[in-house]
């Protein structure tokens, strides 16, 4: 049966439903062509983003030939097949299930924060449950907190969505289903994480069994106004609703039955410069700064528009512009695009979470970017791919999907790129040029340099045998590594000759816009200007410059996805101060609104010339994204020229690592209320006999000309003598920072 649904997959069939002849595809569900075709089928515990649950029995239909009714949820529809959905006898068994939903749950329908946007309060009300014709015994069953989520086990129906996207989507198998017949519970394991990835588990709760804490008791749902936008944060651009009342955010929602929200993206909210006014004389300064100015300097957390005025700024003014970690993912992917031909990388969200083998090098991928840590985890759990996780440090919160770890040793991601391209792409036929320059690698010195046996590059490659459907996922420690150029062609091999979905995670913010629209230099000169960066003079939507801007969510503008997509991004809060165009303005730029420069993006970087109110923002009723527009890959000159590997220099003693934990991306989601996270250096017993460093010690260093104060904390999860030092709580300074990730630390006790 398995090899002949295998061999049919794809094959175009024709069935009929409730009279409507539909066309579709062998292997999908009834369900599945029933939603192409606009035909409603209830459902309870279905959730289009996870494999069907089966637990509700609302999707129940006929099909003639078939005894009984079947779930068309679960069930794949076969050529010719007539399906009814709905007759007295399937509404009947319906409303005998909304009756059983409906025993002893709490009639709290005046309190509940599902209100108005319940699954069972309108299905109770779709098949007339007027009255309740029994009972049972009620059971006492106290709300639990569980930190960003509260649990309500009398309210809840067992649908089991929220173990699903648990396990399924973000990965962090915090929920199980305790059994128990009717005192069946969902259990949370993971209590002591806190796991914010659990507003997604809320989130797709029809009822009002799990949700935000910080909201509950706040708001009916009717009295919001749902705000469409993307959230600014980790470079996802993951769609958001932002939900509004009187000028205020009272939580942020997403079309959850095909989107994902991470935990910043749903409780990073409360960032707004608020309480700005006009300053005419601190605008006036400003006009005159940037005429004396000879660098703009600026940070990622920006919108594409803002970008362009940017790039604008320095046409008239002929200034340099700086943004540090735009500009080192602009010189990779140009490097990468002299080998793949394509200004784009190839790969897709879509793509990598129905890979059968996925290999991540170069990024802590769950703190870097957990959309696309979501989508590595689907590929684990839907279709058991193998997951190799290259780094010079283990991450406990991937194990349970990661089937190899690979570490190799600070600064040597020039040579595991080679070794990478010299074992995968062993049996694919190469030009000469790239042909030889594998062969004449010397893999005992590269393997001894890096640190990764070649034993452990044999068990990669041959676990890959008889697999397809590879992604290459790589980040940001490569984007500033000093070899950044060759290991991005090295890198690109793999998208040409390897067929590989690559993916090249942008940092953090709207950098891949950015290096897509301006021209971007090197190193600032003279005077400076600072966008939400440390400069001469300063514009800061932190409220903490010398002329204040309005954040990310005070804007209407667009933002490119790491999916390659330029989506639009809406106004959730007022601001009544100066903004960024209205400088332009004042230096002779010409423009009404911020968003008349949607339609000028440069159509030669793949953008395209459409105004910000015609640009899409919804699904369709089967997942289709249709938000604002994907990028046109660019045709680029091919220069396939390959440089000897360099001799890594060594990285003596102790280790600083420059990474963000999970839910924090900038001074921006610092200063969110829900994301309480503590900016410690973070290292092992081993990196604390290392340094002499005691637990709670204060130790002082400098980075980029940037101070840092840290109070050193020992985590017992960790190994090694390298400790992970964040960069999200140093407000305008965080954007200066320009170098690699790693570095030797050099410190010194505070007070000394």
């Amino acid at each position: 049966m398995g090899i002949h649904n295998s061999i049919n997959k794809g094959k175009a069939i024709t069935v009929t439903i409730d009279g409507k002849v539909c066309q579709s595809t062998f292997g999908k569900t009834i369900l599945e062509i029933a939603r192409e075709n606009d035909i409603y089928v209830p459902t309870m515990c279905y959730l289009s983003k996870v494999q069907p649950i089966g637990a509700c029995r609302m999707c129940v239909v006929e099909v003639e030939g078939v005894d009984g009714m079947i779930l068309s949820c679960q069930e794949k529809a076969t050529d010719g097949a007539v399906i009814r959905t709905n007759n007295s006898e399937i509404y009947q068994e319906r409303q005998n299930i909304m009756k059983l939903y409906n025993v002893n749950h709490p009639l709290e329908c005046g309190v509940c924060d599902k209100s108005g946007e319940c699954d069972l309060q309108n299905k109770t009300m779709e098949f007339g449950l007027e009255q309740q014709a029994f009972t049972a015994r009620d059971q006492h069953r106290p709300v639990e907190n569980w930190g960003h989520v509260s649990y309500d086990p009398a309210l809840c129906i067992m649908c089991e969505k929220c173990v699903r996207v648990s396990t399924e989507i973000t990965g962090d198998e915090a929920l199980k289903v305790k059994f128990g017949g009717y005192g069946s519970t969902i259990i949370n394991t993971k209590q002591e994480k806190n796991y914010a990835s659990l507003g997604e588990a809320a989130a797709v709760c029809p009822v009002g069994a799990l949700v935000s804490t910080d909201f509950k008791y706040t708001s009916n749902a009717w009295e919001l106004t749902k705000i469409p936008s993307a959230c600014p944060h980790c470079g996802g651009g993951c769609q958001m609703n932002y939900e509004v009342k009187n000028n205020r955010i009272y939580r942020v929602t997403n079309t959850f039955e095909f989107t994902t929200l991470c935990g910043a993206g749903r409780y990073g909210f409360d960032y707004a410069n608020e309480n700005v006014t006009k300053d005419k004389l601190a605008f006036n300064k400003a006009v005159s700064a940037l005429n004396e100015a000879q660098t703009i300097i600026f940070s990622s957390q920006i919108s594409n528009e803002e970008a362009l005025i940017l790039q604008k700024m320095k046409e008239k003014l002929g200034v340099k512009l700086i943004s540090h970690e735009a500009r080192a993912y602009q010189k990779f992917m140009q490097a990468y695009s002299s080998v793949s031909g394509q200004s784009l990388y190839n790969g897709s969200l879509k793509e990598l979470s129905e890979s059968k083998a996925v290999i991540v090098m170069g990024t802590r991928i769950n703190d870097d970017s957990p959309t696309v840590k979501y989508h590595i985890n689907m590929a684990s759990k839907w279709h058991r791919a193998r997951v190799a996780y290259m780094h010079p440090l283990e991450d406990p919160e991937i194990q349970n999907i990661v089937t190899q770890f690979i570490k190799y040793e600070a600064g040597s991601e020039e040579g595991v790129a080679a070794l990478l391209a010299e074992t995968l792409l062993k049996e694919i036929e190469l030009p000469k040029t790239v042909r030889t320059f594998l062969d004449d690698l010397d893999i005992g010195n590269l393997s001894a340099e890096s640190n990764i046996g070649e034993e452990e590059l044999e068990a990669l490659r041959k676990s890959l045998i008889k697999k397809s459907g590879f992604s290459l996922v790589v980040g940001s420690d490569l984007y500033a590594h000093p070899r950044a150029s060759h290991i991005a062609k090295l890198l690109a091999l793999f998208e040409v000759y390897g067929g590989f979905n690559v993916i090249c995670v942008p940092p953090a913010g709207n950098a891949m816009g950015i290096s897509l629209i301006c021209d971007l230099d090197d190193k600032a000169e003279g005077k400076t200007v600072g966008y939400n960066t440390s400069a001469d003079f300063t514009l800061s939507a932190l409220g903490d410059g010398d002329l204040d801007m309005p954040a990310m969510n005070q804007q209407e503008g667009t933002l490119t996805t790491l999916d390659k997509r330029v989506v639009p991004m809406n106004a959730a809060l007022p601001y009544h101060g100066y903004i960024l165009n209205d400088i332009g303005n004042a230096l002779g730029l010409n423009a009404t609104y911020t968003i008349d420069y949607t339609k000028e993006l440069p159509v030669d970087k793949g953008f395209e010339s459409i105004e910000f109110d015609h640009l899409p923002d919804y699904f369709d009723s089967v997942g289709n994204e249709h938000r604002g527009y994907l990028l046109h890959a660019q045709k680029v000159s091919v220069k396939r020229a390959f440089d000897e590997v360099k001799e890594i220099e060594g990285f003596d003693g102790a280790v600083i690592y420059h990474c963000n934990p999970t839910e924090q991306f900038s001074p921006f989601t610092a200063k969110s209320k829900l994301l309480n996270d503590e900016a410690v250096l973070l290292g092992s017993k081993q990196f604390a006999t290392a340094t002499k460093l005691q637990d709670g010690e204060v130790i002082e260093f400098e980075l980029d000309g940037v101070k840092f104060n840290r109070v050193f904390k020992i985590d017992t999860s960790m190994k090694g003598t390298i400790a992970i030092n964040p960069t999200f709580d140093m407000g305008l300074s965080s954007a200066l920072l320009s170098s690699y990730r790693f570095s030797r630390l050099d410190f010194e006790r505070a007070g000394k």
